[in-house]
């Protein structure tokens, strides 16, 4: 079975992060000067869509194998804990999110599918919705694990930073953004968003297993 890929595209008909070739393919094809990437990780991909393509023509991306002694460096995740994690078929596409108990991967929430979302808009909704799922059940110390360092920083700043163009079709979506928005300006939370380490511990507990 072939391995999950991220495909970045910096200049087409639609930028952003996808996780279908054939998608992508869309966005580039026929394109003058398309500027466009495969990276074998969502780490890796989030990155460098935050530079330039110029950091990156030419390199190799292929994901490096971590030895044991560089997998140690990393330690073991926090078992008593919740991961979440999204799904979307295309950017924009379907999109749904969800939470489970990291040590068995019982599914404690699950939302969706959205019209016209993405990956980020879900990884971000799925975090707030597990902070105010803990939060309402007096769980403040519990930690909650993402794999996505941009949800983690939209939630940080407290607001989801999508270009995402919004419609009747997906107005839902809209509203769900910004009832997660506003709880985080009116609340508080103690509960710590921890990465997840995809490349020493494998794939977060919550994921959709859609490779």
């Amino acid at each position: 079975m072939s391995k999950k890929k991220f495909y970045v595209v910096w200049n087409g008909r639609k930028k952003g992060i996808y996780t279908s070739w054939n998608v992508c393919k869309k966005q580039i094809d026929g394109f003058e000067s398309a500027q466009y990437k495969s990276f074998a990780d969502l780490d890796a991909a989030e990155i460098a869509f935050s530079k330039n393509y110029e950091d990156y023509k030419g390199q190799k991306t292929k994901k490096p194998t971590l030895s044991s002694a560089e997998k140690a460096t990393y330690g073991s995740p926090n078992l008593e804990s919740i991961s979440v994690d999204a799904a979307c078929s295309g950017n924009p596409g379907k999109m749904e999110y969800r939470g489970v108990l990291t040590h068995n991967k019982q599914e404690i929430f699950i939302k969706g599918p959205y019209k016209k979302g993405t990956n980020n808009i879900g990884e971000f909704l799925a975090l707030v919705h597990g902070i105010a799922l803990l939060k309402s059940k007096n769980k403040e110390d519990i930690p909650i694990y993402s794999d996505s360092k941009i949800a983690m920083s939209w939630v940080k700043k407290k607001q989801c930073k999508t270009n995402l163009h919004f419609d009747a079709s997906n107005k839902d979506l809209l509203e769900l953004i910004k009832r997660a928005e506003s709880w985080l300006k009116n609340n508080s939370f103690k509960n710590p968003i921890l990465k997840w380490e995809t490349k020493a511990w494998g794939e977060i507990p919550a994921d959709f297993g859609r490779k």
